[in-house]
């Protein structure tokens, strides 16, 4: 807003930033330096993990925005969800070879071969964390979280599995560390026992 007209001035295009009205948090960046507040700073930029949380959201609701037909947030479901990841394949770089390949299951190809290149499963995880929490921080309730829904985290599971096998490199749940803490708690524990 233009201070002394009181008339919303128009974001810059080229600038990549979302209006004024978008949530911009840069309002005392703005303002001159007689109006902020005694030793206070410019507001840090967002950390890495927020703009890449950001980007993602506006890319989701663009797509729900060009979806045939047109999506609002509302309406979107678990279903929807699945289908905005079966879309952003086109754009992976991971190869996954197909049952049928004679490269499937071997982790490293000698050749090339024609099977699909399609998003990494650790990537598609990635992302539906960040857009469930853009989900939550734009208002959505968490109970009613497409990006939560029981089908997503069940697409999720099949993907990584099928990567798994494509690849012939399983998927590991990394072991938790026991803390020293614990670990010494439970070798001392004993020793109040004895008599």
């Amino acid at each position: 807003m233009d201070s002394t007209s009181g008339v919303a001035s128009a974001p810059d295009p080229n600038s990549g930033e979302p209006g004024p009205s978008a949530g911009s948090s840069s309002a005392s960046a703005s303002l001159p330096k007689q109006q902020q507040p005694e030793g206070s700073s410019p507001p840090a930029p967002p950390s890495r993990y927020e703009s890449q949380k950001r980007r993602d959201w506006n890319t989701f609701l663009q797509y729900l925005k060009n979806h045939k037909p047109p999506l609002t947030l509302a309406r979107c479901s678990g279903a929807h969800v699945i289908e905005f990841l079966k879309y952003l394949d086109q754009f992976g770089k991971t190869k996954v070879h197909i049952t049928g390949c004679p490269y499937f299951g071997h982790p490293n190809p000698p050749a090339p071969c024609s099977c699909p290149l399609k998003q990494a499963w650790g990537s598609l995880d990635a992302l539906i964390g960040r857009l469930r929490a853009a989900y939550e921080e734009n208002g959505g309730r968490p109970e009613s979280n497409p990006f939560g829904a029981r089908a997503v985290r069940i697409y999720l599971r099949e993907v990584r599995e099928g990567q798994a096998k494509a690849r012939g490199i399983p998927y590991e749940k990394k072991k938790r560390k026991r803390s020293n803490v614990a670990v010494a708690a439970f070798m001392v524990l004993p020793l109040y026992y004895t008599i």
